[in-house]
Order: C-alpha cells, then sequence, then structure tokens
C-alpha cells in the first residue's frame, strides 16, 4: 500500500541507510495527497549513514592523479556523496514545500529517482575499483544551504539548483575529460548519463523559480541577485558551460550576470 506523499517523503528522508532509503523513495506516489497535513518538522540532519566522515569542504583530501586508482575512487566517492546529498534535497523539496502544483511533486520525484540511479551507479563502480561509499571524507555544504533556505520555496529553487546543482554542469565535462585520460570509460559513460539528467534537473529548478516569481509578481533576475545577497550564497566560480546552462533554463541575461560575479 502505497503512503502519503508528504509522510512517505519524510520517511525517506530520515532513513539511514542508503538502500532502505531508495526503497522508501520507490513507495512514494505524487497523487496521493489525501488528509496529509501533518507539521512540517525542520530537518536539521537528514538520514544519511555513519560514514563518510563530515569535514570542512577545505579539509576534504584532493587527490589528482586519476591514474592512480585511490585518487579516482576518490574523485568518485565526492560524486556519490553529491548525489546522495541530492536525493535528500529533492525528498525534502517535496515534504517541506505544501500547497504547489501537483506537477512540482512529480518534478521533484522524478529528481530524487534519478539522484538514486546516478548515486548506485556511482557506487556500483567504486565497488569494482575496491571501494564503498564511506570510505573518504566529504562535506556538507549542500545540506547547509538547503537549511538556510527552508522557510521559502522561491530561495530553495533559486540557490539550489540554479547555483549549487548547476555546478556540476560546468564540473563535468573537464573531469570526463580527465577521466577519459586515466582510461576509465565507464566513469566518463557514468559522467555522461549525469551530464545528461543533471541538465533536466536544474531545468526543473529554473521552471519552479520562475514560477514563484511570476505568483509574486517579482521580476527573475532582481529577484535573484537580492537572494544571492540575502543568503550570502557562495561565489561562482571556473568556466561556465553556457550550451548545457541555456538547455537548462538559464536565459542569456541570467549567464551574463553569473559571468559578471564570478570570482
Amino acid at each position: 500500500m502505497r503512503t502519503l506523499v508528504f509522510a512517505a517523503a519524510f520517511a525517506a528522508l530520515m532513513a539511514n541507510d542508503p538502500d532502505e532509503k531508495i526503497a522508501l523513495l520507490a513507495q512514494i506516489d505524487p497523487a496521493n495527497f489525501a488528509a496529509d497535513q501533518e507539521q512540517v518538522l525542520r530537518v536539521e540532519n537528514p538520514g544519511r549513514p555513519a560514514r563518510p566522515e563530515l569535514v570542512p569542504p577545505a579539509q576534504v583530501p584532493r587527490r589528482s592523479n586519476l591514474r592512480l586508482p585511490e585518487h579516482r575512487a576518490a574523485l568518485l566517492h565526492a560524486f556519490a556523496h553529491i548525489e546522495f546529498n541530492a536525493i535528500n534535497l529533492a525528498l525534502d523539496a517535496i515534504y517541506r514545500f505544501r500547497k504547489m502544483p501537483q506537477q512540482y511533486y512529480v518534478d521533484w520525484l522524478r529528481v530524487a529517482n534519478e539522484e538514486a540511479y546516478h548515486f548506485n551507479l556511482l557506487r556500483e563502480h567504486l565497488a569494482s575499483l575496491g571501494f564503498r561509499y564511506g570510505d573518504f571524507e566529504a562535506h556538507n555544504s549542500l545540506w547547509e544551504m538547503a537549511l538556510r533556505t527552508d522557510a521559502d520555496v522561491m530561495a530553495r529553487m533559486a540557490l539550489v539548483p540554479r547555483i549549487l546543482e548547476a555546478r556540476g554542469l560546468d564540473a563535468v565535462p573537464p573531469l570526463r575529460a580527465k577521466l577519459a585520460a586515466a582510461g576509465d570509460m565507464r566513469a566518463c559513460e557514468i559522467m555522461d548519463i549525469i551530464l545528461r539528467d543533471e541538465i533536466g534537473h536544474v531545468r526543473i529548478g529554473n521552471h519552479w523559480y520562475r514560477w514563484c516569481c511570476e505568483q509574486r509578481g517579482l521580476e527573475v533576475i532582481p529577484t535573484f541577485v537580492a537572494l544571492l545577497r540575502q543568503y550570502d550564497a557562495p561565489t561562482f566560480r571556473g568556466e561556465l558551460n553556457h550550451l548545457a546552462r541555456l538547455e537548462a533554463g538559464f536565459s542569456e541575461d541570467e549567464l551574463e550576470l553569473i559571468e559578471s560575479l564570478k570570482l
């Protein structure tokens, strides 16, 4: 029997074991809202396993020689951790923000399931290299921004998919090239899947951010700038993947703005 959507999303969000989390995610029916009115709780710490150990971003070791299996595994582990966090982010977006159109919940359930798929692909490849999720340290920056935006769906849509998750659109192509140079073609295949799907995820964030602006009578770009300042959002770095970002729903004007804000 399928449980009510918000309660089911909360149960999956708080599950510590990744396999249990993904199994509970598979039970969510975005059409089942009847009498689902329980109080929305603030989630300081979503469900996650005891490992990896969480440390500040600057303390996560950098390993650059991808021809070494351990260094390559550390990179793939970082991506697996991002995907695991992204499952929780999508579940929280479902659980936390009520009275949104049904398509919103359909969209974020799709995101959660695709993030779970990416996580499993990366776990399997890590295992082929002799490692497991949890073997390397990781950081918690994605969830920290989720906490800062948990009172306003517009802020969440503006600052998590459009900033933090959109970084993946920029980061994947150069990392894929390094993995190809290291001869790890399976990792390249996984990166291709992640980039393809993340374009869709960022597009969903863009759509619902614009929807929120329209509902509140706000202009998209000035509101985005105001939210960046209000929430002290991370700065932009590196080269933007313009083609992927345009496909993900950013406008040329928004990309020009982002370029102007880069370090």
